[in-house]
């Protein structure tokens, strides 16, 4: 190992990851498209793992769905009716995509949509300097 990988292995195991609720969201989103993904590149012989991926995003979208119905949520009317509608949409749709009606495409681009969105949240664009 030369100096500069020395240099930098020291200073990157003595710095703490800072994780924010937003990162995390991101984080479990980007795993569950990604396995969306994968099954849906299997074809018919990735069934069970395409399944197994979708019940995970429907698992997501109903703990999104159920805390926005939260009365103590704090998040505007207008975005918690959304992520309700999207909730709703990723249930009916998965339905569809199991039943072989419909493809995957629709559920990853609004999973990539919400990391997008994510994204600007917890990655602020940097501020001029005065």
């Amino acid at each position: 190992m030369n100096v500069q990988e020395l240099a930098k292995s020291a200073y990157s195991s003595s710095r703490p990851t800072i994780r924010t609720d937003r990162s995390t969201e991101y984080d479990v989103f980007a795993q569950i498209t990604q396995n969306i993904q994968a099954a849906t590149v299997s074809g018919k012989s990735g069934f069970s793992t395409l399944a197994s991926a979708l019940h995970e995003n429907r698992k997501l979208w109903r703990i999104l769905a159920t805390d926005v119905a939260d009365m103590n949520n704090l998040l505007p009317e207008e975005l918690k009716a959304q992520i309700m509608y999207l909730a709703e949409f990723t249930d009916f749709h998965t339905k569809r995509v199991l039943a072989g009606q419909a493809s995957t495409d629709v559920l990853v681009d609004v999973n990539t949509n919400i990391m997008r969105g994510l994204r600007n949240v917890y990655a602020p664009t940097p501020q001029p300097m005065s």
